[in-house]
């Protein structure tokens, strides 16, 4: 089956694989971004010394500060170490861990610990996974195998929230957190069953363990542990989408209030974003794979702007849901192509280090998004987080034309047979 896939999707059997474990992974962890908003304010109290708004952003926030902040060392030491496997089962474990301790938590600091070592259990997964995709494909065929496991993890992503909504409302916080774990269970029995370690060139290998800085490739590179300007680039303008997806997470108990919803309409309208991610992205992959990377990601960001300034003036659950839509068509176009354009540009041997850097952007916006949100919405004014972030992705999109370097000839597509390395 698992063949049978790949030759469908026109990508690796180890694509494959790693996107089924991610969208068991995404699931059960998407769960909480609907849950822990309404924990947290039923644990308020007047005597708390912040607003609810910024203790949901806080907690929200420091995940993905630890998620983005550990990416680079776990991404190096997977290099160093040729081995990616068991840095993406022991992430997995700790966030299984951690999701069943929230049953357990009933203050707003044990909350606080639990979330950050789900924060840290990711940063050792992403690296990994992107690591292994990227040595399993070639450079005209990336973006197709990239679209691939967006699509699936978003797939997880989606369906989180909207299962969220329904438990909680049925049977209450801890039956949420219990599927949560059984769901990162089942990506750990899947990942240990189906991904089988890529081997690694043993004279590269023994250059990073004894050296730690494996020689520059043909690709541009950075020097040392500084990512090049084209993965600076990368790395801020998935900033911006992460911010630009995330930040309403923090202001849901504000939405259900202003269009008189429940946690299951706000779920809905969260995951309708992945709803359109699903139609469109795989395609955008394989578009990136013909006319080339740069182009459609300055696109998606210009066109995200507005979206995203629109989101402080919805007046009903509908208008949510089709913002949130229109949102997933233009992360679609971001997506993909910066991954696929940051494995096209990474050094062999090194590509757990290099990727971190794109994927520690979308950890930091994971934290920046609700950490504005929550303050801005809650100290200055609904709309205002809305603006900045608009006016951000305008920024990006600038960066990425200016700075980062094209991989893909347009006209030129891949005509390799699929799987080959």
């Amino acid at each position: 089956m698992l063949k049978r896939t790949a030759r469908l999707l026109e990508t690796p059997p180890e694509v494959v694989a790693l996107s089924f474990a991610r969208m068991a992974d995404a699931l059960g962890n998407s769960l909480l971004i609907i849950v822990l908003p309404l924990y947290i304010a039923q644990l308020h109290s007047p005597d708390d010394f912040l607003p609810t708004e910024a203790m949901v952003g806080l907690v929200i926030s420091l995940y993905g500060f630890l998620f983005a902040l550990g990416q680079p060392v776990a991404g190096a030491a997977s290099d160093r170490a040729g081995r990616r496997k068991p840095f993406i089962l022991g992430g997995l474990v700790l966030m299984t861990l951690a999701t069943l301790g929230f049953m357990l938590a009933h203050g707003y600091v044990w909350i606080i610990v639990l979330r950050c070592l789900q924060g840290i259990g990711v940063a050792l997964i992403i690296p990994s996974v992107l690591a292994i995709i990227t040595g399993v494909t070639k450079k005209r065929t990336r973006g197709n195998a990239m679209g691939v496991y967006s699509t699936f993890r978003m797939i997880g992503f989606a369906s989180g929230p909207l299962l969220a909504g329904l438990i909680q409302v049925h049977f209450g916080f801890n039956a949420t957190f219990l599927v949560g774990a059984v769901f990162l269970i089942a990506a750990m029995v899947l990942v240990q069953v189906t991904v089988e370690e890529v081997p690694s060139d043993e004279e590269r290998a023994e250059e990073i363990r004894q050296t730690g800085n494996p020689a520059e490739s043909e690709t541009e590179a950075g020097t040392g542990f500084l990512p090049s300007t084209t993965m600076l680039a990368l790395m801020f303008s998935t900033v911006v989408l992460a911010s630009s997806l995330s930040m309403i997470s923090a202001l849901e108990n504000e939405f259900n209030a202003r269009l008189s919803q429940t946690a299951i309409g706000f779920g809905i309208a969260f995951s309708a974003l992945t709803v359109a991610r699903l139609v469109v992205q795989i395609p955008i992959g394989r578009l990136s794979d013909r006319i080339g990377r740069k182009g459609l990601i300055v696109g998606g960001m210009i066109v995200l702007a507005p979206l995203t300034v629109l989101f402080g003036y919805v007046t009903s659950t509908s208008q949510l849901i089709g913002l949130r839509l229109l949102q997933g068509v233009a992360t679609a176009g971001i997506a993909a192509p910066a991954f696929a354009l940051a494995g096209d540009l990474a050094r062999k041997g090194g590509e757990g280090r290099e990727m971190s850097f794109v994927t520690m952007g979308f950890g930091l916006g994971l934290g920046i998004g609700p950490l504005l949100a929550g303050g801005l919405a809650g100290y200055v004014g609904f709309e205002v987080p809305f603006y900045v972030v608009g006016g951000l992705s305008l920024l990006a999109a600038g960066l990425v034309w200016l700075w980062a370097e094209e991989s893909i000839t347009p006209g030129e597509w891949a005509v390799d047979e699929v799987g080959s390395t």
